[in-house]
């Protein structure tokens, strides 16, 4: 049960402008209580301890935030919702890009009117408490409802959150992770030997802000070390589609650290699983939609890491005049969201197959 919960759900795991993982593990251990389940990231607050059958389909919204403190309004530098069909037993990852303009709708709780931006702002705009305080779990309510009103999903039955600091400790406590690299990145942040580049002097608006060697990930498969593997997921700024293809290998980190986490190598050493516990501890905050982390193992059983399939959405840069506003999605985008909502993903995807990313 508990390695089923790790293949589907996360191994739920989140990258976090570089990402993190959430294994089923830090779900549903005696470690449980280490995760963050308090608060409301999804629904109605006043409804968050009523239970509801885990059934298919299901949505679960994922976002990822660099670490801040609470005087400081956090940003989702990624987005991730994953959809579960009615016969739960495969799981499709699509990216929501973290610079897709879009509108995000008044939020009473801190006085937003509402209004276009960047959707990785949302969480910022929903998440002031008063004095100067941020709360993330109520800037999530914004991005939640920011991202139903891009996709016309009504509501999602589990929410995430996944803090980017934890990120490291758990894919040590993983050993590493094994994944295919699609293409020759070079690093924008690490010399080859991990440290970091130095940063320019008197660059302080430079779109390349470092100099000096760079580390490189060739093509090919490799066992990539914690640091190797956050570097790798983080980068945009060198990949000629930026962060669509940071999207990609984002999605392909997901798939590979949910295999590695299905091994008898993990799941069958108990002394590596404390360990990512351990790690895991607040990284994560987590929202069942009222049902505990067990009722989403147990839901979750059938579910394969095989049958993850990772979907990139179409898009591009949008303009007015010379200045860039953020990314737009491609008009076609409509009819795969209408999928989601129909529960009708499979079939597009037959239709439509350069929605699957092929390297995934």
């Amino acid at each position: 049960m508990w390695a089923r919960l790790c293949a589907a759900f996360g191994c739920v795991l989140m990258v976090v402008s570089g990402g993190v993982l959430v294994t089923g593990q830090a779900l549903i251990s005696k470690y449980t209580g280490a995760v963050d389940a308090g608060g409301t990231l999804i629904g109605d607050p006043a409804a968050a301890t009523q239970k509801s059958e885990i059934k298919g389909p299901i949505n679960i919204l994922l976002a990822g935030i660099d670490p801040r403190d609470t005087k400081t309004a956090p940003l989702s530098d990624s987005i991730i919702v994953a959809h579960i069909p009615e016969s739960m037993d495969q799981v499709y990852l699509f990216s929501i890009p973290r610079d897709l303009y879009v509108e995000i709708p008044a939020f009473s709780a801190t006085g937003f009117d509402g209004g276009k931006s960047k959707i990785n702002a949302a969480m910022s705009f929903g998440s002031s408490v008063g004095n100067g305080e941020h709360d993330v779990k109520q800037g999530f309510q914004l991005l939640a409802k920011t991202v139903t009103k891009l996709t016309g999903i009504k509501t999602f039955d589990a929410g995430a959150i996944i803090n980017f600091g934890g990120f490291k400790q758990i894919v040590e406590a993983m050993g590493g992770v094994t994944m295919t690299i699609d293409q020759n990145v070079k690093s924008e942040h690490l010399q080859p030997n991990g440290k970091p580049r130095p940063r320019i002097q008197g660059c302080t608006k430079c779109a390349h802000p470092y100099t000096g060697p760079q580390k490189t990930y060739k093509k090919g498969t490799y066992h990539l070390e914690a640091w190797e593997a956050l570097d790798y997921v983080r980068q945009r700024y060198t990949l000629p589609k930026g962060d669509y293809d940071r999207q990609r290998h984002q999605q392909q980190f997901i798939k590979a650290m949910a295999k590695q986490a299905m091994s008898k190598d993990v799941v069958t050493n108990p002394t590596k699983l404390l360990q990512i516990l351990d790690a895991a501890g607040d990284s994560l905050t987590f929202d069942g939609g009222g049902n505990s982390v067990i009722d989403w193992a147990m839901a979750l059983r059938g579910v394969n890491t095989d049958d993850m399939t990772s979907i990139k959405l179409p898009g591009g840069g949008l303009f007015d005049g010379s200045r860039y506003l953020g990314e737009q999605l491609d008009p076609s985008v409509e009819e795969f969201f209408t999928a989601v909502r129909e529960d009708r993903i499979g079939p597009f995807l037959l239709d439509h197959p350069e929605y699957v990313n092929v390297n995934s």
